[in-house]
């Protein structure tokens, strides 16, 4: 199990896009990585190709970041929060903000 998965509200830590806030679109978990909406874009010069359609030119699109540059957002305290696991009375493993015991997984 996972402390960031697809579609956790995340905000970055490190880099060129620290503070930035975005959802997770993608996870590769083999590699440590997760593409998230709107942050570490770069610009991705593409050649035309008349069989498939495509049309040329430089597009913008998002890169991986490392899971280790991005944190979960706390909606409760605004501000980013390390993530701990605990398993409940029915036996299901949750996630929850270490800042203030609130669980992430409802």
């Amino acid at each position: 199990m996972s402390k960031i998965r697809k579609g956790d509200e995340i905000i970055v830590t490190t880099g060129k896009d620290k503070g930035k806030r975005g959802k997770v679109l993608r996870i590769i978990p083999d590699r440590l990585r997760a593409v998230v909406e709107g942050v570490n874009l770069v610009k991705k010069h593409v050649r035309p190709n008349p069989q498939t359609g495509t049309q040329g030119g430089v597009i913008t699109r998002e890169a991986t970041i490392h899971i280790s540059n991005i944190a979960l957002y706390n909606p409760l305290t605004k501000r980013a929060d390390r993530v701990g696991f605990k398993i409940l009375e029915d036996g299901r493993k949750v996630r929850y903000f270490k800042s203030n015991k609130e669980i992430v997984d409802v």
